[in-house]
């Protein structure tokens, strides 16, 4: 795709963010139906209505494309070589309690490669994006991963499965092990979010286990045109395959690889 058409289409994505980003806070706190896909996992109404939002708007945009989204009713033609990957509401636990941390993933992968992504978070109307080879941006200003050399000295952060607790590997353990190793972890609930955090520099480093490709898509286009690294847990760099993910500065991620693949004996176990 020609580099002019990507920056007009990145323009309406933003636009259309900005869009779904009203939507949804005109309705926090009035959400009307609330359902569970799993033990913990929430979704809502507004999540639902984001999404048929945020398709009906792209459908224009880019008629020939795909959509891979959270709450599925996905569209899949066979010959089609784009499509977008979209989380309308990341962070739906956080909007159902009222905590002001959640946001629009909207990211367009082509040919197996994301060359165009959008997070907006409506609550503080800041929009990242980028377009591969061509910077990263928050609200129009060009941004950049942090300079901080030391894990010691890192602010990170991380999340946790919502199947926590029957997973084995539940994040737990790695949780400690970089607690003690870092400054400060954050686990504030959005991973879209906490990826431009990295970009931007808030955070110097962040990690997860089992994510899925709307949780990350568009967050770490951005991660890297900002100059920051994104890997699996074996420093090979991240698919939406694997089942880890590491985004750093690059200048902490051999330090958090090495605590990350450190001993791995279970400190804690919820059963």
């Amino acid at each position: 795709m020609e580099p002019a058409l990507q920056k007009i289409l990145l323009r309406k994505v933003l636009d259309i963010s900005l869009e779904v980003g009203g939507f949804i806070v005109e309705h926090l706190g009035k959400f009307k139906n609330l359902f569970y896909k799993g033990r913990i996992n929430l979704v809502t109404d507004i999540d639902k209505g984001s999404q048929e939002l945020i398709i009906k708007k792209l459908k224009k945009v880019l008629p020939e494309a795909d959509f891979f989204a959270e709450e599925k009713n996905n569209i899949v033609k066979k010959t089609n070589k784009s499509r977008w990957i979209i989380d309308p509401l990341d962070g739906t636990t956080n909007f159902v309690h009222g905590f002001p941390f959640f946001c629009v993933s909207i990211a367009l992968q082509e040919n197996s490669e994301i060359i165009l992504a959008s997070v907006y978070d409506p609550i503080r109307k800041e929009r990242f994006s980028a377009l591969k080879g061509m910077s990263s941006f928050l609200n129009n200003q060009h941004i950049h991963v942090s300079k901080t050399k030391l894990l010691k000295q890192s602010l990170i952060a991380t999340g946790f499965s919502y199947k926590f607790k029957e997973l084995k590997d539940n994040n737990i353990g790695n949780f400690i092990k970089l607690l003690v190793a870092s400054q400060a972890i954050r686990r504030a609930g959005s991973a879209a979010l906490d990826l431009c955090y990295v970009a931007c520099g808030r955070f110097d480093g962040f990690w997860e286990l089992d994510l899925r490709p709307w949780d990350t898509a568009a967050g770490i286009l951005i991660v890297k045109e900002a100059g920051g690294r994104v890997t699996n847990f074996k420093n090979i760099e991240y698919s939406f395959e694997d089942k880890e993910i590491l985004a750093t500065n690059k200048l902490i991620h051999p330090q958090m690889l090495k605590q990350l693949n450190a001993n791995k004996k279970e400190f804690l176990r919820f059963v």
